[in-house]
């Protein structure tokens, strides 16, 4: 029989009724429960290996080699990328060479409208280089995201980052959602190394986070060196960051908390060793091991 056929009056319409009701209820809770209703993704970035172009929008100074980059996004578009990831980036040279580098934004990933990336130039750098040549209105050819951690609130007590140079924005990235999501009670250690005070990434943004977040979050800047004025008013360590250092101030090798490091060559050869190629981590050596710390409570990016 149709269903265009029934009526109130056919009988047993009243159980059919009541239990395609709840059938339909079951099957939307479910959907519900598990993340599964439909929605359109608003992602600028679906991880389906494509190249997107991303227009500048805004460019600032940040130190003598660094500059912040503001890139526009459709409004009511986010960049798709989760905790824990970075993205690619691409540009063509004279000679028809793809030069490509990965970068992490250090904006909220959940940012709708715009995205931004803090980037360094050094001497060699290529793809460095040609982003410090970018005007607002140029075009920037970007894919991803790469998923670099899976990181889920309150998995540890208490985790360290270690950074140094440039590699300060992917630990910034994950220090700062940490800490402004009020679920999750994670302290965080942060020991940032650079040459001078002037190297100082997001430094501003790092003592922001530490007033705001009093308790939870402790930031610690090195420097090899501070001449001038600057002696007085620097707050924070003239030095390395030392291995007895970090046995005397971070939390010990155990389940409940972890490592992350990033920075370049020479730094990581000395605390943890460099990673075997861009997927796999590698054997742990260097400053972290001898503190006795496993290769599972380490995380390389």
């Amino acid at each position: 029989m149709g269903l265009c056929c029934l009526s109130s009056s056919t009988p047993g319409f009243i159980p059919m009724v009541l239990g395609a009701l709840l059938v339909g209820f079951s099957i939307y809770y479910f959907i519900r429960r598990h993340g599964l209703y439909l929605q359109k993704t608003n992602y600028v970035l679906k991880g389906d290996g494509a190249w997107e172009e991303v227009t500048l929008y805004k460019v600032q100074k940040e130190a003598h080699n660094v500059k912040r980059f503001i890139f526009k996004l459709p409004e009511d578009m986010t960049l798709g990328l989760p905790l824990c990831g970075n993205i690619l980036t691409k540009f063509v040279t004279e000679k028809g060479y793809n030069v490509v580098r990965p970068y992490t934004p250090i904006s909220d990933i959940h940012a709708k409208g715009s995205f931004e990336l803090c980037i360094k130039r050094y001497p060699d750098g290529k793809m460095g280089t040609h982003m410090h040549s970018l005007k607002p209105g140029d075009k920037l050819s970007i894919k991803g995201p790469i998923k670099k951690w899976p990181w889920k609130p309150n998995q540890f007590k208490e985790i360290t980052l270690l950074g140094a140079g440039s590699g300060t924005t992917p630990l910034y990235q994950l220090a700062s959602h940490v800490v402004k999501n009020r679920k999750d009670k994670t302290k965080v250690n942060v020991y940032y190394g650079n040459k001078t005070v002037g190297d100082i990434l997001l430094k501003k943004e790092w003592k922001e986070l530490e007033e705001q977040h009093p308790g939870q979050i402790n930031v610690q800047f090195f420097v090899n060196e501070v001449s001038g004025e600057g002696k007085d008013k620097f707050n924070g360590h003239v030095g390395f960051i030392t291995k007895d250092y970090i046995k005397n101030h971070a939390a010990g090798p155990d389940q409940k908390t972890h490592i992350f490091i990033c920075g370049p060559s020479g730094f990581m050869k000395a605390f943890s060793g460099e990673k075997s190629n861009s997927k796999e981590q590698g054997p742990l050596t260097g400053i972290l091991k001898e503190l006795g710390y496993s290769a599972d409570q380490v995380f390389k990016y």
